[in-house]
């Protein structure tokens, strides 16, 4: 309890500046969302995961199209809410839209190879290689940047509780 208290305290200490929080938010539902589209779409592929697949009749729909659906969906809702009673969009709000961009941005993404070749080159030497190094560089740099003050914060707390841990044992 006293850690949450502490991670919470840092957390709100560290994004004093709304903008950063929310660039954080973005980055991080990015690189989550990034790597668990990649890792179920490769579990299904190798069959150690149930493969999770949308079809609409006979056609498949693909994750980016969520994507997409998702990135419509936070601007309109940052349309509606901008400017709203002289104040513009509310804290909480943001922080929202902040992390369900970053998860549309990444289901797009994810699947950028499709949407510029036109066909389904998802696992092919064209869809990979450099796509998936860019956006998963881009997805952790921006976390480490947005976020860099938190995220030490977090690691002085870890610390703190193994040395808590060692001084127990001892």
């Amino acid at each position: 309890m006293r850690l949450a208290r502490r991670l919470l305290a840092a957390y709100r200490h560290s994004f004093r500046d709304h903008r950063r929080e929310r660039l954080f938010l973005a980055s991080l539902g990015f690189f989550v969302t990034f790597g668990l589209a990649r890792l179920v779409t490769y579990g299904g592929r190798v069959d150690w995961l149930p493969l999770i697949q949308v079809w609409y009749g006979d056609t498949h729909v693909h994750h980016l199209v969520w994507g997409i659906l998702l990135l419509l969906a936070v601007g309109y809702g940052w349309i509606l809410m901008a400017g709203t009673d002289g104040r513009g969009t509310s804290h909480t709000a943001g922080q929202w839209f902040s992390l369900i961009y970053g998860v549309g941005a990444a289901l797009t993404l994810d699947e950028f190879a499709l949407w510029l070749n036109l066909k389904d080159v998802y696992w092919g030497e064209e869809g990979r290689a450099s796509i998936d190094a860019v956006t998963l560089f881009g997805g952790l740099i921006s976390v480490g940047l947005w976020g860099g003050p938190f995220l030490r914060a977090v690691g002085r707390q870890l610390a703190r509780l193994a040395r808590l841990a060692r001084f127990r044992r001892a």
